[in-house]
């Protein structure tokens, strides 16, 4: 096993240069950064030159490529336009969204791989079909428009939860958000989780177990879960990076200022070290979730073993 995780930390150094490298080239590449900053108004020549050569912007792109790669681990992630390190914003609204990602990640745990085991082992029944009716229904509807009718409906009408979140977005505020990100990827857990129960109900080694009697619970936890959850492993874990940086609708709904709000700043302001900064870091967020993935494989399939 240790061999393995070497080998796979190994793995992501290039691909971690390479992701970084295409996102620094292509935010560079939307526009003029010097331009941006000084939005309408026309910027003095020799101002624009000073700022150009301060940033080392008149430098090749692999050039300034490799100099902010130096300064990331420095610990320096640049200054965003407004005279802020991105290193404060990177500490502000990292720790929120983590809070929204966890409580996300909980409801499709609980939800979606629970609805999945139920509806999987009855398979062809009335909540079968129901489940598999509802997850295509929320599926097929846009998160902004389930976002709004939640607020509209918890927040203003029962007012059983708070409209917006607090600055400080402790996490009893964070579950109807949390809730509405997670929607979308609590269906496709349930369906995922319903599909590989399913087709696992009908293996040699579940009916071996049935037939040396073994209990019920013994067998669907030990046997039928354990395999059937690769996949969903699979699933969660890629997701992870993927609610993280896909928050954008749900925390402008609930005035959140996570990573996803700060990314739709910069990015409607041509931003580029916020952006840079921030999607550098979901990188990271993404190779990790996949490292532990990968390790979650030996620990659910006794077959599955790492060199």
């Amino acid at each position: 096993m240790g061999r393995y995780v070497i080998r796979r930390l190994l793995q992501m150094i290039p691909v971690f240069i390479g992701s970084t490298f295409l996102i620094f080239f292509m935010v560079y590449a939307l526009g003029d950064p010097v331009a941006a900053l000084f939005g309408d108004r026309a910027p003095d020549p020799a101002t624009a030159a000073r700022i150009r050569a301060d940033l080392h912007l008149n430098d090749p792109l692999w050039k300034q490529y490799l100099l902010y790669m130096g300064n990331i681990f420095r610990g320096d992630f640049g200054t965003a336009f407004n005279g802020q390190p991105v290193t404060e914003l990177l500490r502000s609204a990292y720790p929120i969204t983590i809070r929204l990602t966890i409580v996300a990640i909980l409801f499709e745990i609980v939800i979606g791989i629970t609805l999945g085991v139920v509806t999987g082992m009855k398979r062809g029944r009335p909540i079968d079909t129901g489940a598999l009716l509802l997850t295509l229904i929320v599926v097929s509807i846009p998160t902004f428009v389930i976002g709004y009718v939640l607020q509209y409906l918890f927040g203003v009408k029962l007012k059983w939860v708070s409209p917006s979140v607090s600055p400080s977005a402790p996490f009893n505020e964070l579950i109807l958000p949390g809730l509405v990100l997670a929607l979308v990827s609590l269906a496709y857990v349930t369906r995922l989780t319903r599909t590989s129960v399913a087709e696992n109900t009908r293996a040699d080694y579940v009916r071996t177990a049935v037939a040396k009697g073994l209990p019920r619970r013994r067998v669907v936890v030990r046997h039928l879960l354990r395999n059937s959850l690769i996949p969903v492993v699979t699933f969660i874990g890629t997701d992870i990076g993927a609610l993280m940086g896909g928050a954008i609708v749900t925390e402008r709904i609930y005035n959140i200022h996570g990573v996803g709000f700060q990314l739709y700043q910069g990015i409607l302001r041509n931003n580029a070290p916020t952006v840079v900064g921030f999607v550098t870091i979901l990188v990271l967020v993404f190779l990790l979730a996949n490292l532990l993935v990968d390790l979650l494989y030996a620990v659910l399939d006794p077959r599955i073993r790492y060199a």
